[in-house]
């Protein structure tokens, strides 16, 4: 878009190096005096020679603020920038260009709405065709010369042309800050997007600005990316927001945690100071909401409780919080053999579930036999500790084989394990018992031992 030109006498005014002269006999505007000299200026050359993308909403807000209304003269400024930034909207580069300068006036952009009309210009263009506006098409081979650069009016070009697919918004609109670019997404999906394609617009801006994100990169496009953001440049109050954001996902997946599977907890690490590969401490934070909501819920309800805090109510209301036992039980196993990981973390994480959650006590062994394998150096105190986490009466009897004969395990706890296999063992003997001299009695009832008399 070239502009709107301004000033109806610039052809009156002609410039000589940095001095502007005026070659008719107009009065000057405006006389400074500095010392024995004089500085005769006219008003023409101070104004904005040209309207464009990146000064129409300064304008329009400055024209605003000095009440530039057609009241006051006909083809006032407001009028000039509301005609501008009409012509504006229905070009995507430019749209994008106006919403990023509304930042530095975004208080006065605010109330004159040009921000939302510039989101909601940018909306209707993502979610519509882009050859609508004027976007070339990545596949049309008369636009490409045969070392792949464009070719517009026989001139070769260096400028890939965009792809024209569901994605092709993704990258010009990373660029905008997070504000803005939540705004964006919000009026994208309220205009019928797929969610699956925001999600990945979300991944390629996270991946922008993370660090991380992007482990394939090199170094120099890494350094490259965050020389061109302004993360660095983060304010504070742009941070509290960003970690309020984070805090809200978190609690959004706390409460469908149920409906998650293991590969959905494996966080990696993105901090500076990395101890553990996998993000412990984010998961640890989204299972204490899901427990939050589930205890709340169940208060609620009024449950039946008994004094070990088992729920006696419907099989239905343990099945959201067995279904997350399990997959803390999986995710357990799947960290435990990183050898940063603190014993106290483990089992902070593995203690946020209750006992009667968990049926069967096979997961949570595991995961406490594969820390042990991972962290030889544990003392026989610490050991102890960790296998407090589980109930050797819940194992199963393939558990209980493989756990009496673990040399890892506390010689207390393997003792404990082969009591309870042969309580088990002596219960399994008595009920047998039990039913055959049921059996034999109901075949003979008279209680004679002997063989039948003939």
């Amino acid at each position: 878009m070239a502009g709107m030109k301004m000033g109806a006498k610039f052809e009156a005014f002609h410039r000589e190096g940095q001095t502007w002269l005026c070659t008719t006999g107009l009065p000057s505007d405006v006389t400074i005096e500095v010392g024995d000299m004089s500085f005769l200026l006219h008003k023409f050359p101070l104004i904005s020679r040209k309207i464009t993308a990146l000064n129409v909403v300064s304008l329009r807000c400055a024209a605003e603020y000095l009440q530039m209304t057609e009241d006051c003269g006909e083809g006032n400024l407001i009028a000039k920038a509301e005609a501008f930034l009409d012509e504006v909207f229905s070009n995507w580069t430019d749209s994008k260009k106006a919403l990023e300068t509304c930042e530095e006036v975004e208080p006065y952009a605010e109330d004159l709405h040009i921000i939302s009309r510039c989101i909601d210009s940018l909306a209707v263009k993502a979610y519509s065709d882009p050859n609508l506006f004027n976007l070339p098409e990545a596949g049309d081979k008369s636009l490409q010369s045969p070392w792949g650069t464009v070719l517009w009016n026989g001139i070769y070009s260096e400028i890939k042309p965009p792809a024209t697919g569901d994605d092709w918004w993704y990258e010009e609109v990373s660029s905008l800050s997070l504000y803005l670019y939540k705004r964006l997404i919000l009026a994208i999906e309220a205009k019928g997007m797929k969610l699956e394609t925001i999600a990945a617009s979300i991944i390629y801006y996270c991946s922008r600005y993370l660090p991380l994100m992007n482990r394939q990169s090199s170094f120099s496009e890494t350094n490259h990316v965050n020389s061109g953001t302004t993360m660095a440049a983060t304010s504070e109050a742009d941070q509290r927001a960003l970690l309020e954001e984070i805090r809200k996902l978190e609690k959004r997946v706390g409460a469908q945690l149920d409906q998650a599977v293991l590969v959905d907890l494996l966080i990696p690490n993105m901090g500076y100071s990395v101890e553990t590969l996998y993000d412990i401490d984010c998961v640890q934070r989204i299972l204490d909401y899901f427990m939050s909501i589930y205890k709340a819920a169940a208060e609620s309800s009024s449950p039946c409780i008994i004094e070990e805090g088992q729920l006696i109510s419907g099989t239905d209301t343990l099945t959201p919080l067995t279904m997350v036992a399990n997959l803390v039980d999986g995710y357990l196993a799947e960290v435990a053999p990183d050898v940063n990981l603190k014993l106290l973390k483990f089992q902070a994480l593995a203690a946020v579930v209750p006992d009667y959650a968990r049926p069967l006590d096979d997961g949570i062994y595991h995961a406490i036999d594969v820390y042990l394998k991972a962290h030889p150096w544990l003392t026989d105190s610490e050991r102890e500790q960790l296998c407090r986490l589980m109930n050797c009466q819940k194992l199963s009897l393939e558990a209980s084989a493989h756990a009496a004969q673990n040399e890892r395990l506390p010689l207390r706890v393997i003792v404990q394990v082969l009591f309870f296999e042969q309580l088990r063992l002596r219960t399994s003997i008595s009920g047998w018992f039990f039913v055959s001299d049921n059996l034999d009695n109901t075949q003979n009832p008279s209680g004679h031992l002997g063989p039948p008399q003939k």
